[in-house]
């Protein structure tokens, strides 16, 4: 029996790097560091749970209860092959935060190319983060359901090709420590 946490991590992606994928748990700052990393390098910013409403057109929170976690997760792995296949370049794909749980979602990206940065902080603090008046997170309960949930899926968020701390890091400075991580930004391709 293979442990995902003992498998080596995959080889960071070399030459031109024209999408990336931000992964993580709920509340480690995926969209708004996707959209500060968007704005910085020029490119697109994509958010998967967004473009999942908007082909829906219904809610996360709708999709959960309409379909549960299982119809939730394969409309994940459709809408991410169908904007990976749009053929965009230069985007900022955040993924949410059980997407990269997949191995189906994992493998997509891979194949591809993408490199997946795992945005990251202790449990207790993404729960403090997740306490948004607007915002309904299916799967954050209580806090020890969270941390456990946070648990489970730390073996595939470690298959990430970037582990980023963002406990007590600006925006800007996480932003910086991406771009230099996969030299982005350094090679002009048009955005199409």
């Amino acid at each position: 029996m293979t442990d995902a946490s003992v498998l080596p991590r995959p080889a960071r992606p070399s030459g031109f790097v024209s999408t990336v994928a931000l992964v993580g748990f709920m509340g480690a700052g995926k969209t708004t560091v996707g959209q500060a990393l968007a704005d910085r390098l020029g490119w697109r910013f994509a958010d998967l749970d967004q473009l999942i409403e908007a082909r829906e057109g219904r809610t996360v929170p709708q999709i959960f209860e309409q379909e549960g976690e299982p119809g939730f997760r394969e409309l994940e792995q459709v809408v991410l092959t169908e904007a990976l296949n749009s053929g965009l370049n230069c985007f900022v794909l955040a993924l949410g935060g059980g997407a990269f749980v997949s191995s189906e979602v994992r493998q997509i990206l891979r194949l591809r190319g993408i490199p997946a940065i795992w945005l990251d902080a202790p449990a207790e603090e993404l729960f403090r983060r997740c306490d948004q008046p607007d915002v309904v997170r299916p799967l954050r309960q209580d806090p020890d359901q969270f941390t456990k949930l946070y648990e489970q899926r730390l073996s595939s968020y470690r298959q990430a090709d970037l582990h980023v701390i963002t406990t007590s890091k600006e925006i800007s400075t996480l932003v910086e420590e991406i771009i230099a991580q996969f030299a982005l930004g350094q090679t002009s391709r048009s955005v199409e």
